[in-house]
């Protein structure tokens, strides 16, 4: 079952990014209603939204390679590493079907990925719609003294609305634990990228003195927005639905504080050591680990106990490197010989050879 934009074909990888990236080059010839009509999982208002705003649509998918990157960096050390699936409609697989933290993390980078694309395309002026955040005029002051708004602040909260607007759709038309999750953490992803606002300036004056400034508002690298909720995902909270079905509450009930910036979960996550189908799970076979370490890049962690094969590899780098004038870097190329470590594949339990 489709959940929400991950899984309608905007398409976050592969063959439903295609789909919606050509589809909406093809929007002039042959009408917006047409295109977004054939659209696989949209719900009415996302339709909608697709046929008065095609443009939207394009920068939404341009960016979601942005975010799927993000989740692979930040857990290109763990059993789980945000693998996308080619032949799959949802992305990631059956791993989104759980109500855990994984999904929690991809819900919340995703609907962040939608807010930053959505705010970068308005102010360089790739939309219609928006462009740079009008209500950044006059003077303002910050701990430096004070400055006049100028150049093209980010319009982040024409991004927060769209990006509410569009991805909240589908989850509105359900009211379950599930929906409430997903909710929930959409909205954590959209307020990270606006934490991370930040106030750049020029200074005018005699000699660069600064005695004038000039600011505008822009959004950090996408990054720190990773980060940051790669840090959420660490702490993220078990939680329930109430029994009004209105609201959950966290299952732990010695937690003391608030959800609200919080991402939550409601099932408990698989171990990812082996391959399952049914959990979505790749398994951690072949996996690269790093002997040395203790961390869950550790081959102990990574292969979960069932040791590891190790390859003797030779590596080319470039060593000895010099600057000629002018103006080039000259290397040698140098061989070395490293050692590469990769997961044991889990072992047939004995009984199922035997017939």
């Amino acid at each position: 079952m489709y959940r929400n934009v991950l899984d309608v074909c905007l398409c976050y990888s592969s063959a439903c990014h295609f789909t919606l990236r050509y589809s909406l080059q093809y929007i002039g010839a042959l009408g917006a209603r047409v295109i977004c009509d054939n659209i696989p999982g949209l719900v009415n208002k996302q339709r909608q939204l697709c046929q008065r705003h095609p443009d939207l649509m394009q920068s939404i998918s341009e960016g979601a390679n942005e975010w799927i990157k993000e989740c692979q960096h930040q857990f290109r050390y763990h059993r789980w590493n945000c693998s996308t699936l080619d032949r799959d409609h949802t992305v990631f697989g059956r791993v989104m079907l759980q109500s855990s933290r994984e999904a929690a993390f991809v819900y919340a980078i995703s609907s962040a990925g939608v807010v930053y694309a959505i705010t970068r395309a308005c102010s360089q002026g790739d939309l219609k719609i928006c462009n740079c955040d009008s209500l950044k005029r006059g003077q303002a002051r910050d701990d430096k003294g004070y400055f006049d708004w100028g150049g093209c602040s980010d319009n982040i909260n024409y991004g927060i609305k769209f990006a509410k607007a569009f991805v909240d759709a589908r989850e509105k038309m359900v009211k379950d634990a599930r929906a409430l999750m997903n909710l929930h953490n959409n909205r954590c992803g959209r307020m990270a990228v606006k934490r991370f606002m930040k106030l750049e300036c020029k200074c005018h004056g005699v000699s660069g003195s600064c005695s004038l400034r000039t600011c505008w508002l822009a959004m950090s690298d996408f990054r720190r927005t990773g980060d940051y909720l790669r840090k959420k995902y660490n702490t993220a909270i078990e939680v329930t639905m109430n029994q009004d079905g209105t609201g959950f509450r966290v299952a732990d009930r010695d937690f003391q504080g608030t959800t609200k910036n919080e991402l939550v979960y409601v099932e408990n996550s698989p171990d990812y050591c082996v391959r399952d189908r049914m959990a979505g799970s790749l398994g951690t076979a072949g996996r690269v680990c790093n002997k040395s370490s203790r961390g869950t890049d550790g081959c102990e962690v990574m292969c979960c106990g069932r040791g590891y094969d190790t390859m003797r590899v030779k590596r080319v780098t470039k060593c000895e490197c010099k600057f000629k004038w002018c103006c080039a870097v000259e290397c040698k190329d140098c061989e070395d010989v490293v050692d590469i470590h990769t997961c044991k594949p889990h072992k047939r339990p004995d009984w199922l050879d035997i017939t």
